[in-house]
């Protein structure tokens, strides 16, 4: 019988498991997936954690995972552009996509480019979205100097290149192994800690051929105080953007824009045919079996490694 994760009540890693399940029926406009490739994002961690509780329903034995990529192996009723055998990615919208077998809108799924791999397929919609709205949100382009906070994780890696891609110089804050990735990529580099102000202007200024010597720009996709520091560089509040601290951005009226800003799969298209023609790159961190989902989610949330977690049944 096909196999997915779930979890009984609200935890830690511990509660997760997998359990055999009867195998989903794909209703009006949905398909059903043979699963390749399912992402795993720190969303699910806070839910999973009960961070969540009261504001997102969630019905126990509850379902894991968004981010999809897999065969098309039946289509619902009034499903028209995906045949058997297609092989597509996107999102499931509901959650449930860490399975054998998982159901998703003809609406959130586009045919998966031939050079993609399985893993990037299965782990981009969230990360692209959130980077590409990231990037938006800013106003990234020539002559701007956009610092990206968490720059060599999934979202901040490839907001990091996308803003390059727009003209601007990019400033990578990040832990010293993700520095040549980084580099590798036209990003400066920086590390995190003591002194992390003064390392930014600094690289800011080494750019001065191409406009203002300060930062213009911050992306934060990891909170805990990077809002307050791009203020203190004197980047103004509207072209700051938080997707990990909205606490502060709300008190700071800076923008707040993630993955519901440009979740449509004319963003993912766009960013999934960078990757393939090499324009882009979306490193994957760890690849683990459907049965070893607690270790993928130890690497997670106890590693912080570079680049996207995902499993593959």
């Amino acid at each position: 019988m096909p196999r997915a994760v779930r979890f009984d009540e609200y935890g830690g890693i511990d509660v997760l498991h997998v359990i055999e399940v009867e195998p989903p029926e794909p209703g009006e406009g949905q398909l059903l997936l043979q699963v390749r490739a399912a992402g795993l994002n720190p969303f699910e961690t806070k839910l999973r954690s009960g961070l969540f509780e009261g504001h997102i329903p969630v019905s126990f034995p509850a379902a894991q995972g968004t981010d999809v990529a897999g065969i098309v192996t039946a289509a619902g009723p009034g499903v028209t552009g995906f045949k058997t055998g297609a092989e597509v990615l996107g999102t499931t919208g509901r959650r449930g996509a860490q399975a054998d077998y998982a159901l998703v809108s003809q609406t959130r799924v586009l045919a998966r480019p031939a050079a993609l791999p399985w893993e990037v397929a299965g782990g981009l919609w969230a990360v692209a979205t959130a980077a590409y709205a990231c990037v938006a949100a800013v106003g990234a382009g020539p002559g701007d100097r956009v610092i990206v906070a968490g720059a060599a994780g999934g979202v901040g890696g490839l907001a990091a290149q996308l803003a390059r891609r727009r003209g601007a110089v990019v400033i990578g804050i990040a832990s010293e192994a993700g520095h040549a990735w980084l580099r590798s990529r036209d990003i400066d580099a920086v590390a995190y800690g003591d002194g992390l102000r003064e390392r930014l202007e600094t690289a800011a200024a080494t750019h001065a051929a191409a406009g203002s010597e300060k930062p213009t720009a911050l992306i934060d996709t990891v909170g805990r105080g990077y809002v307050e520091l791009g203020l203190e560089l004197g980047i103004a509040p509207a072209r700051i953007n938080t997707i990990a601290d909205y606490e502060a951005g709300e008190r700071h009226g800076v923008k707040t824009d993630g993955s519901d800003a440009a979740a449509t799969v004319e963003v993912v298209g766009e960013v999934a045919e960078l990757i393939a023609a090499g324009e882009l790159e979306l490193p994957i961190a760890g690849v683990f079996g459907l049965e070893r989902v607690r270790d993928a989610y130890t690497l997670l949330e106890h590693g912080h490694p570079p680049g996207k977690i995902v499993l593959k049944p």
